[in-house]
C-alpha cells in the first residue's frame, strides 16, 4: 500500500547529556531522507546499559534546551512520562496508534543495529517501522549472521521507499562522523574541563545552573 505522508524520524537515547553527536545524526538523516520531522525520545530506564546520572526530567529538560531553535525537531517525552523499563517496540507502537498512516523510521547507529537481535521483541519492529542505520563513510557490515540475512532481505536504495510504505525497510546511511561520548562530556565536567563545541551552549548552560552532574566547580 502507497503512502502520501512522509516519514517521521524517531532518535531515543539517554541523552545523558545530548550532545552535537545526536544533533548532527538528527539534523542530517532530516535532511538527507527528507523527513517531515525527527522526534528525539529520551529514555526513562534504559535495559541494556548503565542507568543514566541525570534524572529522567533533567535529561527531557536538556534535549528541550539543545532543539530549542529547531522547528524539524521535537522533544518527545512519552517515554519519561510512561515511566518503567523503555522498550523501543512500546515506543513504537504507541506512536502508531496516534500516527496510523504514517510511515516511522528508527534511526540507529550501526553500533547498535549490530545488536538489533538483542533487543526486546525485535523481530517485530519492522512491522511498524524502517529501519535507518547511520554509519561512518566506507563502513562495512559483515556478510554473515542474523543483521546481515536482515539486510540482504529488507535493504531499499531509493529514499522514496520509506516515504511509501509505512514500515518494513532498511536503509543504510553514511553521515558525518563526530566521535563525541557523553560519559567523556560527563568525566571533563568532573574534572572541571570545558566541554563548549561538544555539546549545545545552552545545555552547557543548564548543566552548570543546576548542577546537573554533580559537581559545583565548573
Amino acid at each position: 500500500m502507497h503512502q502520501t505522508h512522509k516519514a517521521i524520524g524517531i532518535l531515543g537515547g539517554t541523552f545523558d547529556p545530548i550532545h552535537l553527536g545526536h544533533l548532527r545524526m538528527a539534523i542530517e538523516l532530516y535532511e538527507a531522507l527528507d523527513l517531515a520531522k525527527v522526534h528525539i525520545i529520551p529514555t526513562y530506564q534504559p535495559m541494556y546499559r548503565k542507568q543514566p546520572v541525570a534524572t529522567p526530567d533533567q535529561r527531557l529538560a536538556m534535549v528541550k534546551c539543545a532543539i530549542d531553535s529547531e522547528s524539524e525537531l521535537i522533544a518527545d517525552d512519552r517515554e519519561i512520562h510512561r515511566q518503567g523499563p523503555t522498550y523501543t517496540i512500546d515506543t513504537l507502537l504507541d506512536m502508531r496508534k496516534e500516527m496510523d498512516d504514517i510511515p516511522l523510521c528508527l534511526l540507529v547507529g550501526i553500533d547498535a543495529f549490530l545488536g538489533f537481535p538483542s533487543w526486546h521483541r525485535w523481530e517485530e519492529i519492522l512491522k511498524h517501522a524502517h529501519i535507518i542505520v547511520a554509519h561512518r563513510p566506507h563502513y562495512h557490515l559483515s556478510d554473515t549472521g542474523i543483521v546481515s540475512d536482515l539486510i540482504k532481505e529488507r535493504l531499499q536504495h531509493e529514499i522514496a521507499f520509506i516515504h511509501e510504505h509505512l514500515s518494513g525497510g532498511i536503509l543504510l546511511r553514511p553521515i558525518t562522523a563526530l566521535e563525541i561520548s557523553a560519559t567523556d562530556i560527563r568525566k571533563q565536567i568532573a574534572m572541571g574541563k570545558n566541554p563548549r563545541y561538544l555539546l549545545p551552549d545552552r545545555v552547557y548552560d543548564y548543566i552548570k545552573a543546576h548542577d546537573t552532574y554533580g559537581i559545583k566547580s565548573i
